[in-house]
């Protein structure tokens, strides 16, 4: 679910951990990266990084420009489960699919790391060109940007579907979405330009010329809109770094769920936009809630983990229906986090369901067969035993 905060925290990464290192060769593309040969090699390099909403830029530069190739920039989107990861050339973890070596020795890679494939790479510096300004890195070209195109068609939309929009809010995705309306208690089926229209008066406001400086800034904290929101709650994320992201603390998935206090929290209602993806709300979903649709609530209870199967239940071919329901429930685990952001990532295209295999029955071994004149005499001797006078 990599969003704005991530993509942010990754060049933050790249560039402290490999701003000292020095990079030799060329760069190495899995057979099934979803991206192009990359046309660069030199004897010494040095890499570097920018983010800009959902997308990073790479810039590979050679140590002696006059001697070495031009450099070379890569754009990445990191789809659903793209991260960078600096391990020993030795010990690449799967999935690499993009791996930048260094020259020293034994050498380490920087590697593109996206188990799901989602992720992908393209030649050039430039940005993707339907993508509007940075919500983090560009605030106010983001916050004029919307407010100077209200009467676009976007905004006809609900307001949980227009924070999707990449032209008006390049970074923000899911699970930020949820949490600035949550926060500013907007039913997440309310019209965007209903919503969004009111910023304006808004806007005239803290521009009175009779306000000090102080004044408006504590007007904003006071009463932050939503598109101060939709910079303001990414860059929590971002300065909470070593809490939420560091990849050294065990823990640091608890600490991001302690952090949200909408998305995927139990107690919170989910409804599917038409877009097919879950937006998780409180209260009132709105006027343009989907007709059809009932909200449904995250169980505010924990649920145990599920028990294991007993080991005297070897078989369900003498259990009752209802108990063979309840194992099957668990030993098939519930739908995790993960596979319900995969399903909203992919929303928008058909999905192609796994095959379950099959098991082949197996025959029994058929038994020996008995000769014929064996049987006669076990029949003979049958007969006798039942009481018939022996034979004189």
């Amino acid at each position: 679910m990599p969003e704005c905060p991530e993509l942010h925290l990754a060049g933050r990464f790249i560039n402290g951990a490999c701003g000292a290192l020095v990079f030799a060769g060329g760069v190495e593309r899995s057979a099934v990266g979803r991206g192009p040969e990359v046309p660069f090699r030199s004897e010494a390099y040095s890499i570097s990084a920018i983010a800009r909403g959902k997308e990073l830029r790479l810039t590979l530069s050679a140590l002696d420009p006059a001697a070495g190739p031009p450099a070379q920039d890569l754009v990445f989107r990191f789809g659903m489960s793209g991260s960078f990861r600096l391990c020993p050339a030795a010990e690449l973890p799967r999935h690499a699919h993009l791996r930048f070596l260094t020259r020293e020795s034994p050498p380490r890679a920087l590697c593109f790391v996206d188990p799901r494939r989602f992720g992908s790479w393209r030649l050039g510096a430039a940005w993707q060109p339907e993508r509007g300004p940075c919500v983090v890195s560009e605030y106010q070209a983001f916050r004029e940007n919307v407010l100077k195109n209200l009467d676009d068609r976007a905004f006809d939309k609900s307001i949980c579907e227009a924070l999707l929009n990449q032209k008006y809010f390049n970074g923000i995705g899911n699970y930020l979405r949820a949490e600035i309306l949550f926060r500013l208690k907007i039913p997440p089926f309310e019209k965007a330009r209903t919503v969004l229209e009111a910023l304006k008066e808004q806007e005239q406001r803290k521009k009175d010329p009779s306000l000090t400086l102080s004044k408006k800034v504590k007007l904003r904290q006071e009463n932050p809109d939503l598109l101060e929101l939709c910079h303001t709650v990414p860059m929590e994320v971002i300065m909470a770094e070593k809490q939420l992201f560091d990849p050294e603390h065990s823990d640091n998935y608890a600490a991001f769920k302690n952090w949200l206090q909408c998305y995927l929290v139990p107690g919170m209602s989910s409804l599917r936009d038409r877009s097919g993806r879950t937006i998780w709300f409180q209260g009132e979903a709105g006027p343009m809630a989907p007709k059809g649709q009932r909200p449904r609530k995250k169980s505010p209870q924990v649920k145990a983990e599920p028990k294991a199967l007993s080991p005297k239940v070897s078989s369900f071919a003498t259990t009752p229906r209802a108990l063979k329901r309840r194992c099957s429930a668990a030993v098939n685990p519930q739908k995790s986090e993960e596979k319900e952001e995969e399903k909203e990532e992919e929303a928008d295209g058909a999905r192609k369901g796994r095959a379950r295999g099959r098991r082949k029955a197996t025959a029994a071994p058929a038994l020996p067969e008995v000769p014929l004149n064996v049987r006669r005499s076990r029949r003979l001797s049958a007969h006798r035993g039942k009481g018939a006078a022996p034979a004189v």
